[in-house]
């Protein structure tokens, strides 16, 4: 029988999308800490437990300048939190 006829016939579902999670910059503009990580942003509520990875997308303004430890971030995210006078530490 064919490979194609063997194979499920479902979708499929990454599990490593199911500890990400995307942060979006006017929500790091509402915290109250100049350092943050995946700890500040569980205390926060803005990620549940369960995540281990976060990455912040470039949408919405940050006036604040934050420094971000052990996130990614996308180019455009990176080019306004450096704007903004903040910086992201590996």
């Amino acid at each position: 029988m064919p490979l194609q006829r063997r194979l499920p016939k479902v979708g499929f579902r990454s599990r490593l999308a199911m500890v990400t999670a995307e942060i979006r910059l006017h929500e790091l503009s509402g915290l109250n800490s100049d350092a943050i990580d995946i700890k500040t942003l569980q205390d926060a509520n803005l990620i549940s437990r369960n995540i281990k990875r976060a990455k912040v997308i470039a949408s919405g303004k940050i006036e604040e300048a934050v420094t971000l430890k052990g996130i990614k971030v996308t180019k455009g995210a990176r080019e306004a939190i450096e704007a903004a006078g903040g910086k992201i530490e590996d």
